[in-house]
């Protein structure tokens, strides 16, 4: 029986190139990248510093402007608090979308029970943040702006470059998370007029327990933890020199071959949208078609419960919503957002497509698809619209 992994907004494989790079770092040349005494040290602290060169290469940042953490949560958390921190004395509000990761959500929960004036706002039934609804809501107390490049449920990708352009022309602090868009879509910290970017590198075929935060030179946040002084004092603590040599070769990969990858996603995509719509009735994909990230589909499948699917298709690895939400039992709010009904929700599956899934697995998982909600639909009592 073939199994395939369609789960790649939750996670990805380590690329194999990936891997051997960091094998030396575990095995040979384990320093400490802190250790300016010797060799050993010297050889740690130059690849982290090569890293680095590569991540502000692809991302048109400047080397010195990256803080390495241990993923997007982390990197969230101190854009948020530190520059709430930082910023306060300015104004007190910040705004956000209901459709933002729980690591955004939930510490602009936090701030709000300390005193800041949190504004969620909607998303139009396209799944996309209208530029015009985020200027209206602000404020001249606002002092920062959070908004995810591409979401993580339904991949639309929303037009972060007017928003930087906004942010800065009322000089406010503008934090992305860019998580699902790196190496799926071409971004420019610079040209987008980011303040702070994070991802993580598990979603780019590179180590777990690795993220990035970019935070521009000019910005100052204050510190959320306290150690031994590294990356500015932002993030102290010794560096994972293995996992940052491991991101940096993901990205490497991707400054050589992101073109021809999106090229294959969306091919392969593409084609999962047409067999599936085309062999089932009462199915329909949920968000944007044309603002969408190439290696996304979420299809609502009318009349059948999505943990019902994922429980039939025990060789098709998917999803109902983000890894990090699956515990709750509500409905995903990214497609509430976009005005489905809760059963709607509860009948949607998410579907990510990766660097090494073949087209041959596209086609298997599109027919078990199929054959599963056919299935299903015969043993509902819910009847498909």
């Amino acid at each position: 029986m073939m199994k395939v992994y369609l789960d790649n907004h939750s996670t990805t494989q380590v690329d194999p190139n990936v891997f051997e790079a960091m094998k030396p770092y575990f095995l040979e040349k384990y320093g400490n990248a802190s250790s300016k005494a010797h060799s050993f040290g010297w050889e740690a602290e130059s690849a982290v510093e090569y890293a680095k060169e590569m991540i502000s290469s692809f991302l048109g940042c400047e080397s010195d402007e990256i803080i390495f953490t241990s993923g997007a949560t982390e990197s969230i958390n101190i854009a948020h608090f530190g520059a709430a921190q930082e910023l306060y004395s300015k104004g007190n509000h910040i705004v956000t979308t209901v459709s933002e990761h729980s690591a955004v959500l939930g510490s602009l929960k936090l701030l709000e029970k300390k005193g800041f004036e949190i504004t969620i706002l909607p998303l139009n039934k396209e799944g996309l943040v209208d530029p015009d609804r985020l200027k209206d809501a602000l404020t001249d107390k606002t002092i920062l702006v959070s908004v995810m490049t591409a979401n993580n449920v339904i991949g639309t990708v929303n037009d972060v470059y007017e928003i930087g352009k906004i942010c800065k022309q009322r000089n406010i602090v503008f934090h992305t998370d860019a998580t699902q868009a790196i190496g799926r879509l071409k971004l420019n910290f610079n040209e987008m007029n980011a303040d702070m970017l994070s991802f993580s590198s598990h979603k780019i075929y590179g180590p777990k327990g690795v993220g990035v935060l970019i935070v521009k030179k000019k910005l100052n946040l204050a510190p959320i933890m306290y150690g031994g002084g590294q990356q500015k004092g932002l993030r102290p603590g010794t560096f994972n020199t293995p996992g940052i040599v491991g991101t940096g070769k993901a990205i490497e990969i991707f400054s050589e071959e992101m073109e021809a990858e999106i090229n294959r996603l969306r091919t392969l995509r593409d084609k999962m949208l047409f067999d599936i719509s085309a062999n089932l009735e009462s199915v329909k994909l949920n968000g944007s078609k044309q603002c969408r990230l190439p290696n996304n589909l979420n299809f609502c499948f009318s009349g059948v419960r999505s943990e019902n699917i994922i429980n039939e298709l025990r060789d098709v690895a998917l999803s109902s919503g983000s890894a990090c939400a699956s515990e709750t039992l509500k409905p995903d709010r990214s497609l509430k957002a976009i005005g489905l009904s809760d059963e709607e929700a509860y009948s949607s599956i998410r579907i990510g497509i990766g660097r090494f899934n073949t087209l041959e697995e596209i086609d298997y998982a599109s027919k078990r698809i199929i054959e599963t909600v056919e299935k299903l639909r015969t043993q509902s009592p819910i009847k498909s619209n």
